[in-house]
């Protein structure tokens, strides 16, 4: 069984900063392309990051040179830093890799 479990989100100021975790199990991160998504209300769903199997990384435009995404092979888990937050990252991030998605957490960052 495939599960996907975040965790870190919470309420942060304008300003700071965070990590969010994507523990997985059932499958291997490292030979999967792993991406956070989130999710603010009355926006369209947004990619914030992924990382392919290879370790190639990516950016949405919105969080690009504030996020970084990376994984620990060992601990089969994602991660996702952001700093700098602004109130328009405000929202519920998810992981993913197809056809799976985790529950999500929810990030609210304050002005």
């Amino acid at each position: 069984q495939v599960r996907l479990v975040e965790s870190g989100g919470g309420l942060v100021q304008a300003g700071g900063s965070l990590r969010l975790s994507c523990a997985v199990s059932g499958i291997r991160v490292s030979s999967r392309t792993m991406s956070w998504y989130r999710q603010a209300p009355e926006k369209q769903r947004e990619m914030v990051a992924y990382v392919t199997w290879s370790g190639s990384t990516d950016y949405g435009d919105s969080v690009k040179d504030r996020a970084t995404i990376y994984r620990d092979s060992d601990k089969n888990t994602i991660y996702l830093e952001m700093n700098n937050l602004k109130p328009e990252d405000t929202g519920v991030y998810y992981c993913r890799t197809w056809p799976y998605r985790g529950q999500g957490t929810q990030v609210t960052v304050s002005p």
